[in-house]
């Protein structure tokens, strides 16, 4: 194998791509060059120049190709024609390539024939498209004559259908102006029906206070004969209030179900009811006399300490306008960073007190930032276990971002880690073991420190005073997992009303979903939940898409639907607390009295 590279390499001439100039040969066909021909080497042609052959057969293309006419058709067949001459001579030349060399060529020739075939094929299709385009052409002049004519009949029947829309028009009109006489007339009937639906009820209600009033008397007078134990006594009157209750709602069931067809022992039963309900009633309608007179006098007590009260608030009115001017909050954007307008971003829709927040956050944020150490508290018992530290503590400068970022991962791994333990843990020690196993024991205390300080700081951030309010146990950390509860609740009804998985619903969808999810929610409360989710129920037509509303921003900044949940449930839970306060008072009032 080596021997027989040498030989050809003998033969065959490299051409390297240094060489400087190339050596002109005189203009001779290929064929007869006798030094190609003898194999004779020259040291000049080895070392400077291209193959003497490979010139003399670009020579020979070059001047083919310029002897060409390119003004006759099948150009391409013309300029190949060289090209092939050029390729035979180079097999016959070297004869030891030239089987390899001819397959290569017969590969070619046969698929140039093949390409060949085709185009006189696709020449017939094009004749055959040239013809059909005719047709078509005349078709589609056949078809435009045709539609003119139907354009014609059809401006035709648009004036007939406007002059019938006309008609409609007019009859429309009559008909709305009917239908308003027959709204206004069904209004007032309607009201007339709820004026006498209204007045049975404070009927009802008025006759049940009777009573109610009754039996107070009577046991309270029951109590200073027998001097009982007003305790029980109070326990009593509240189960016989139940129970009268009970026996009411029962009463009017039996009424409305069974008003028309009973059977006759039950209607026996319910008429010896009615018998002893009439003389009770009797005997009421004669304590309710006597109790109308109280209320009358009660009226006129309630009228004057209703007046005081007004007198009272007037003169706080008047004191508070007095005694605080309102400062000039517009100076403050002349002192911010940022200027007016990161002031008035700051500012918009803020309270007084809130303003002061801000600022307070504000010049806070400048003094922490230029803090470099923080003082340590010590390891003293009464120290935090997250602050309990002697050596030097580095401020780690974060942002309100990194903060929130930071807490809520906090969150995430400690809900991960009390699920697997089946428990809830304390936060205060996970907020240090979280540090501690990510950073180490002696770094931990840089970052507590920082992150506390930054929470301290901005109380304004729901994300961070809900935590820091929780780490220092101002606030259980039940509220924090009642909260997502809640939100988790409207996400998954919405995500079973959506049961296409597009991720909007309508209007209507969205309140039906909100009023599955917090049934004991208020309408006003409902209304609040739907204004606050930018819902619009007079155009049903647009879509809400719901799982944008549970997105918070960078800073923590929720959505105003979860804001208004929150909002809803804190107080909710202040007005239970309150309603025990109060029921616990008058318990407690009435054991001492």
């Amino acid at each position: 194998m080596k021997k027989a590279q040498e030989r050809s390499s003998s033969h065959v001439s490299s051409w390297p791509a240094y060489t400087p100039s190339h050596t002109i040969l005189p203009k001779r066909k290929p064929c007869d060059c006798p030094e190609l021909k003898s194999g004779a080497k020259s040291p000049v042609s080895l070392l400077t120049s291209k193959p003497r052959y490979l010139e003399m057969l670009e020579s020979h293309l070059r001047t083919e190709l310029l002897s060409l006419d390119l003004t006759k058709g099948r150009v391409q067949e013309l300029r190949l024609q060289p090209y092939r001459e050029v390729f035979e001579l180079f097999m016959e030349e070297f004869k030891t390539y030239k089987p390899l060399l001819a397959s290569i060529k017969k590969e070619y020739e046969a698929a140039l024939a093949h390409l060949r075939e085709k185009i006189y094929s696709l020449e017939s299709v094009n004749a055959f498209l040239v013809t059909a385009s005719d047709q078509c052409t005349q078709q589609i002049l056949a078809f435009q004559e045709q539609e003119k004519v139907e354009i014609a009949q059809l401006k035709r029947d648009r004036i007939h259908l406007l002059k019938l829309i006309d008609q409609m028009k007019e009859e429309k009109c009559s008909l709305e102006i009917q239908v308003s006489k027959l709204r206004k007339a069904v209004a007032e009937e309607n009201l007339r029906y709820l004026n006498e639906r209204d007045a049975r009820k404070l009927l009802l209600l008025d006759l049940n206070e009777m009573y109610r009033l009754k039996e107070e008397m009577k046991l309270t007078k029951v109590q200073d004969e027998k001097g009982e134990d007003p305790v029980t006594l109070t326990l009593a009157l509240k189960t016989a209030r139940r129970d009268l209750t009970k026996a009411q709602v029962e009463l009017n069931t039996m009424k409305a179900n069974y008003g028309d067809v009973v059977p006759r022992r039950d209607f026996e039963s319910q008429e010896n009811k009615y018998t002893d309900l009439l003389e009770k009633m009797t005997v009421l309608e004669t304590d309710f006399q006597d109790l109308q007179e109280e209320y009358n006098t009660m009226l006129d007590v309630h009228r004057q300490i209703a007046e005081e009260r007004d007198q009272f608030y007037n003169e706080l009115i008047n004191v508070q306008r007095t005694s605080t001017p309102r400062p000039d909050w517009d100076k403050c954007a002349e002192v911010i960073s940022g200027g007016p307008d990161r002031w008035n971003a700051l500012s918009e829709g803020k309270t007084s007190d809130q303003l002061v927040d801000v600022l307070l956050e504000d010049l806070g944020a400048l003094i922490l930032r230029e803090k470099e150490t923080f003082v340590p508290l010590g390891k003293s018992e009464k120290v935090p276990i997250y602050l309990r530290y002697d050596g030097m503590v580095r401020n780690k400068k974060l942002t309100k971002k990194e903060v929130v970022a930071l807490l809520r991962e906090i969150w995430r791994e400690k809900i991960t880690v009390d699920q697997q333990k089946g428990k809830r843990s304390s936060l205060s020690g996970f907020f240090l073991n979280y540090f501690q196993r990510k950073y180490g024991d002696t770094i931990a205390f840089d970052w507590t420190y920082t992150t506390y300080e930054m929470m301290k700081l901005y109380r304004s951030n729901e994300a961070m005073s809900l935590f820091y309010n929780i780490l220092t146990g101002n606030l259980d950390e039940g509220v924090y997992h009642s909260q997502l509860q809640q939100l988790a609740t409207l996400l998954k009804e919405l995500t079973n009303v959506d049961s296409d998985n597009t991720g909007q619903l309508t209007s209507e969808q969205f309140i039906g979903a909100l009023k599955s999810a917090f049934p004991l929610k208020s309408d006003e409360q409902i209304q609040e939940l739907v204004d606050a989710a930018g819902c619009r129920p007079e155009t049903p037509e647009e879509f809400i898409f719901y799982r944008l509303l549970f997105l918070e921003d960078e800073e923590g900044r929720p959505e105003p639907l979860v804001s208004k949940l929150k909002d809803q449930y804190i107080n909710d839970k202040q007005t239970y607390l309150r309603d025990l306060r109060a029921e616990l008072g008058n318990m407690y009032s009435q054991v001492c009295g």
